[in-house]
């Protein structure tokens, strides 16, 4: 009977500890991969602008990435990172990121573009 608690008792503390183990992989995983790094910190269009970043300028952005990451990993930066905020600072170090824009206005319940307005009206 006690070899058979402690048959199970071990069983179990292996099991924990093989978990333990994957949970640690995982984690070394997210805290290398820079994409999860700065999932944690993108909001609202930010993807957006750090993907025109990449396909304008593949030769300079990974730099970039690993500044940002390391002032992210350090501390220097703490709070979110919005699409404007990641285009100012893109702008600044000059990397002049375009991206496409349209206007739309609603008009009696319809979103429509300035195209189809001028075309309407003419």
């Amino acid at each position: 009977m006690d070899e058979e608690i402690e048959r199970l008792r071990l069983k179990r503390m292996l099991e924990l500890q093989r978990m333990l183990r994957e949970r640690e992989g995982k984690r070394k995983a997210e805290k290398t991969d820079p994409k999860s790094i700065l999932g944690k910190y993108f909001r609202d269009r930010a993807w957006e602008v750090y993907e025109a970043a990449w396909s304008q300028f593949p030769t300079v952005m990974p730099q970039v990435e690993r500044a940002l990451v390391e002032a992210i990993s350090s501390g220097r930066i703490n709070q979110e990172i919005d699409g404007e905020s990641l285009y100012h600072f893109l702008r600044g170090i000059g990397l002049p990121v375009r991206l496409k824009t349209t206007i739309r206005y609603k008009e009696h319940g319809e979103l429509k573009t300035l195209e189809q307005k001028i075309r309407e009206g003419l």
